[in-house]
């Protein structure tokens, strides 16, 4: 028996090819190679793609429709399993970065709880760090008790915002370090993310990205490289490029921008700059930022009135401005503890608005709340109030920038 099969020709850039020359025979098999080779013919590609008798489908010529093809019996039992993905509850634990309070060892109840929760990334602060080795054990101990690969991130600026000074001794502030040349603001950023890789750590949240040419002790201030978005992005991205040569993420903060506005620390905080100027200092700042290829955006939690009335963090049309800029790596909150968020909504809300809006990680120094939070993810996809297409996005993004394949987790 001889079988003549045919196949349509399509690419990831392009919608099936059917016109005549995207047709071809393949070799005439028979005997034991037709039962070894087993072709398979996807004539319903052919067919979405290509109207019948030759008609163009969205200007696409379709093939001749004459040509009987048989398919040879198939002489395997085996089938395609469908894709499974992950527990709900597990995907939902991914979708967090938490803290472990004032834990300085992995075997701390609620740090190895966390860890076992399965949690998409821990965060360390200044209690946790004592010294190197002591870091180090602590990060590997987390590890080894997360059932899955585990982001450990630090909030590591320099100046006065560092949490490994036990380490580290002094830095400079971004202030500073921004009166220099951009390639010593990268070789600055490599050696110290140098020392975060030999730590284990894996994120950094840093660097500042707003501008703001204001008192050094502001809210911003001095974490600022420079006065003006189009001279903070340069260098900002001079540091992530920097940290990224080292095998560290980078996490560009506080989209689109909150330089010289007061501290969500302390409440809300509302900016009534026009959505223009908004869109053109996001861009001017972050734009060298994307382009450098900053593994995370940290989103700010100032109510830009521009674009809708929640704090970017919460906003869906923060999180479009931020992909309109061509970033596709993982959005992830400021610390939703702030007052500025927890004095409107818990944790638990926060955190599905948030998943909502468009985070991909949400970040929440107490990890007392871990549980609670997780399971509030649960009951919002089981009632709809969260798409589980919009979790999936994010999990696949938090496994991408963990070195993971997506799969691994999520159907897509």
């Amino acid at each position: 028996m001889n079988l003549l099969s045919l196949t349509c020709q399509t690419t990831l850039a392009s919608p099936p090819r059917c016109d005549g020359t995207a047709w071809m025979a393949l070799p005439v098999l028979s005997g034991p190679m037709l039962v070894r080779s087993a072709a398979v013919l996807l004539i319903a590609v052919a067919g979405a793609a290509c109207g019948g008798d030759g008609e163009p489908v969205n200007g696409v010529a379709a093939p001749p429709t004459s040509i009987e093809v048989v398919a040879p019996p198939s002489t395997s039992s085996s089938t395609t399993r469908p894709c499974q993905p992950a527990p709900l509850e597990a995907r939902a634990a991914t979708v967090l970065a938490v803290g472990i309070n004032d834990a300085t060892t992995a075997e701390a109840p609620l740090a190895a709880s966390v860890a076992a929760l399965g949690v998409g990334g821990v965060i360390l602060l200044g209690p946790n760090i004592v010294d190197a080795a002591q870091a180090r054990a602590l990060i590997t101990g987390l590890r080894q008790r997360s059932p899955r690969g585990l982001l450990v991130a630090v909030d590591e600026e320099g100046g006065r915002v560092s949490r490994l000074r036990p380490i580290l001794g002094s830095t400079p502030s971004a202030r500073t370090l921004g009166q220099r040349p951009l390639a010593d603001i990268a070789t600055v950023a490599a050696e110290r993310a140098g020392v975060l890789r030999d730590l284990g750590f894996d994120l950094v949240l840093a660097p500042v990205v707003d501008a703001d040419a204001g008192p050094a002790g502001g809210a911003v201030g001095d974490r600022a490289f420079a006065a003006t978005p189009v001279e903070a992005g340069p260098r900002a991205a001079a540091f992530a490029d920097g940290v990224r040569r080292k095998g560290v993420a980078a996490t560009a903060k506080h989209f689109p921008g909150q330089g010289g506005l007061a501290d969500s620390h302390d409440g809300a905080v509302v900016s009534n700059t026009p959505l223009a100027d908004l869109r053109a200092a996001a861009t001017a700042a972050f734009g060298p930022v994307v382009d450098a290829g900053v593994g995370a955006v940290m989103m700010s939690h100032v109510t830009y009135r521009a674009l809708g009335p929640s704090p970017a963090s919460l906003e869906p049309a923060a999180y479009r401005l931020l992909r309109s800029l061509g970033f596709a790596g993982v959005a992830i909150t400021d610390a939703v503890g702030m007052e500025a968020i927890v004095g409107q909504w818990s944790l638990q809300e926060a955190t599905v608005l948030a998943l909502k809006a468009g985070a991909d990680l949400v970040l929440a120094t107490p990890g007392d709340k871990a549980t609670a939070m997780r399971d509030g993810v649960v009951k919002a996809v089981a009632d709809g109030r969260l798409p589980e297409t919009r979790l999936d996005e994010a999990v696949g993004r938090v496994l991408t920038l963990r070195g993971e394949d997506p799969a691994a987790m999520v159907c897509r």
